[in-house]
């Protein structure tokens, strides 16, 4: 799978006003710098409990189980959050172990996690990353990002989150959320979401790290949405630059 974990499944139906950046607005607020990032990151840490965490977040939370967690991240690349809880409670109350996992017959480990995206090409994933981890590393997930990185279909921004969620390490898992909304800040100034990551690293302080996904996946999935974020209820707006914003409500 390519770094970009994503990419292997490939975005269906998306609006083409989503899949190009805005023009800049013009705007009075300076873009943000790692003081600026650190305020803003307080202020939502703050607010983040009147919104729905992310999945992964509470999986890794209540279950405390990295290898849930990773195949949680796999479960949830093109899928909708509902649509991965359900599909992974139901694999994980059949099989909760990598050896569990491979005594399922083909056809029941599809099954067990339809109607996630790509299920079939998912469910082939998920037995080869339990291959490995009963052949290379005795059925344990691996807590470093070089040996991670070499499971088939695991890319950087699955490890990052295994990293910071199952082992509470710091790391930076960028998705679309992180990506888009470090770049409205004007944190960074990144076309891929590896380059994001490469950016964050050299200008956010490491005791952000862990926490940045979770909040700002959250975030962006309530109120900076891609299109037309709701500037009006956001808690940052008054300092934000709005960088890429050409109409919100």
């Amino acid at each position: 799978m390519a770094q970009n974990d994503d990419a292997a499944y490939p975005r269906r139906g998306v609006p083409r006003a989503a899949r190009h950046t805005p023009a800049r607005l013009k705007t009075a607020a300076r873009a943000f710098d790692a003081r600026a990032a650190g305020m803003a990151l307080k202020v939502l840490r703050r607010e983040a409990a009147s919104w729905n965490a992310p999945v992964l977040t509470l999986m890794a939370a209540e279950q405390d189980d990295p290898f849930k967690t990773l195949i949680g991240c796999i479960l949830s690349l093109r899928t909708k959050d509902q649509t991965t809880a359900i599909a992974a409670a139901r694999l994980f109350s059949i099989a909760a172990t990598p050896r569990q996992v491979l005594a399922m017959a083909a056809g029941e480990l599809e099954k067990a996690i339809y109607p996630v995206g790509f299920y079939r090409t998912k469910a082939g994933v998920i037995r080869g990353i339990c291959r490995d981890l009963m052949e290379r590393f005795d059925g344990q997930v691996p807590q470093r990002m070089e040996h991670l990185l070499t499971l088939k279909g695991v890319g950087r921004k699955t490890a990052n989150l295994v990293i910071t969620q199952a082992f509470r390490k710091p790391g930076i898992c960028v998705d679309t959320h992180v990506h888009r909304i470090s770049n409205r800040w004007g944190l960074v100034r990144t076309k891929t979401p590896e380059q994001t990551e490469a950016a964050l690293r050299q200008v956010l302080p490491r005791r952000y790290w862990i926490e940045l996904n979770e909040l700002l996946v959250a975030f962006g999935q309530t109120i900076c949405q891609p299109v037309s974020p709701f500037c009006s209820r956001c808690p940052v707006a008054r300092r934000c630059p709005r960088i890429g914003v050409v109409r919100s409500r």
